[in-house]
């Protein structure tokens, strides 16, 4: 019996499935090229020429993330077409805080082997989540790695790029006692806590398809409901120069991140606050045992971004806020203290809201 010629193919690595992929995505991914994108599709890089935009003193903002272990769940319900918007918004909204203009994203995505149908998808939502912040897919990766992942799984990386003009830079230095902080809703969970959400759902032997409440119809879609992109309100509210600072609510919730922009000496005080914490958090803090303080530290709890301004400024704020249909607590204002955040005086406040 004679044996098998050796290849690339017969390894597990299908090249010519790989170019007929890139095929079928290219019509898409064109889609979203904005200005300043060279058409370049197919070659070694991505390139972008940022003179088109008209800056004077241009500087680059960059960030780097993945979607976790969301992933697993997509992979358990064979649901692919949002995954991408994820990978996306992370970076992008790690950008935005800094007042910058997201320019093009590129995308990694790594497999076992590739199911060019399920990847099509995967790069759907990628172009759908650069279309929402309206920035180019400028390139990316797709490498199949056999025994280096097991049969379906598959893994994602992704890169975004913005621009600002120098002396326009978020960094929060402008943040001063008396300023009016407000929380932008999340969508969900995002892209992080999703650890614990499946140890919990496997240990309680949880259904993805069960019923929440009224709202929440089947607890798998939801889970799956992508990170919200906050493009055009941050930058509609920076062009009018009305934020002193923003802080992207990823993984460590609002207790690790916000303190990341506020000055020194500068704290939280959350009297007369709207921040009630959503069914979903209420859901997962019960059904899991997870006390409140735990909570904090690894969901948003249902904010997505936190701004800060101006007292005077607030009211115009709102105003923007509800043209774009952008929901939102109000959190506070900015007070002197060496404690950032008090989170058993959060806590304790929670328990008076009606």
């Amino acid at each position: 019996m004679k044996s098998k010629v050796n290849n690339y193919k017969n390894s597990g690595v299908n090249i010519n499935a790989g170019n007929h992929f890139v095929k079928k995505i290219k019509r898409k991914v064109l889609s979203t090229h904005i200005d300043g994108t060279v058409n370049n599709f197919g070659l070694f890089s991505g390139f972008f020429n940022i003179s088109k935009l008209n800056y004077k003193k241009p500087v680059l903002v960059s960030s780097a993330d993945g979607v976790g272990t969301k992933i697993k769940i997509a992979q358990e319900l064979k649901i692919f077409d949002t995954i991408g918007i994820d990978l996306v918004a992370m970076c992008i909204n790690d950008i935005l805080v800094h007042g910058a203009k997201p320019i093009f994203f590129l995308d990694y995505i790594a497999v076992d082997k590739l199911n060019i149908k399920k990847t099509e998808k995967i790069v759907n939502g990628i172009c759908n989540g650069c279309k929402e912040s309206d920035c180019s897919l400028l390139g990316g990766e797709t490498a199949e790695m056999p025994g280096l992942y097991k049969k379906d799984d598959f893994d994602l990386a992704g890169f975004g790029v913005g621009v600002i003009e120098e002396k326009e830079i978020i960094t929060g230095k402008n943040i001063k006692k008396g300023d009016v902080i407000i929380g932008l809703k999340s969508s969900g969970f995002h892209s992080n806590g999703y650890s614990l959400i499946r140890k919990i759902i496997k240990k309680k032997k949880i259904s993805y398809n069960l019923k929440i409440n009224s709202k929440i119809n089947n607890l798998g879609k939801y889970l799956l409901k992508p990170t919200k992109i906050y493009s055009k309100i941050i930058l509609e509210l920076k062009s009018k120069k009305l934020l002193n600072g923003v802080s992207h609510i990823t993984g460590g919730g609002v207790i690790d991140n916000v303190p990341r922009i506020l000055p020194s000496g500068l704290s939280i005080n959350f009297d007369n606050h709207s921040w009630k914490l959503p069914d979903i958090f209420q859901w997962i803090s019960k059904i899991g045992e997870i006390k409140f303080e735990e909570m904090l530290k690894v969901f948003n709890c249902g904010i997505g971004m936190v701004i800060f301004c101006n007292k005077k400024n607030e009211s115009r704020i709102k105003k923007i806020l509800k043209k774009q249909k952008m929901d939102y607590f109000h959190l506070g204002n900015v007070t002197k203290n060496k404690k950032k955040i008090n989170t058993k005086e959060l806590i304790e406040s929670w328990k008076n809201l009606k």
